[in-house]
This record gives structure tokens, C-alpha cells and sequence, in this order.
């Protein structure tokens, strides 16, 4: 999708590690890993409620 090759990833956690520093390195992955649980858990809440609201209008 986007292309990125190793060299473009070492450059962008270079990047990553220079702004946040080495110490807060952990906290954003965890703050990252928690954002996209989330993202997934609504996602598929939606999904749920579609398709109940789906099968009580087919009733």
C-alpha cells in the first residue's frame, strides 16, 4: 500500500526515537496498542448492532 522498504522504516524509527525518546518509547506502544483495540472493539460492536437491528426488522 504504501511502499515502505526497510531503509524507510529505520529512517522513521530513527525519527520516532529522536522526538519521544528512548523512555517514552514503551508508553507509545502501549498508548498505540490501546487505540487500535479499541478502533477494533467498535468496530465490531457496530457490526453487531447492524446485524441485530437487521434481524429485528426482518421480524
Amino acid at each position: 500500500m504504501f511502499g515502505l522498504g526497510a531503509q524507510e522504516l529505520l529512517i522513521v524509527l530513527a525519527l520516532v526515537l529522536i522526538v519521544f525518546g528512548a523512555g517514552k518509547l514503551p508508553q507509545v506502544g502501549g498508548a498505540l496498542g490501546k487505540g487500535i483495540r479499541n478502533f477494533k472493539s467498535g468496530i465490531k460492536e457496530e457490526e453487531e448492532s447492524a446485524e441485530l437491528s437487521s434481524i429485528e426488522e426482518k421480524a
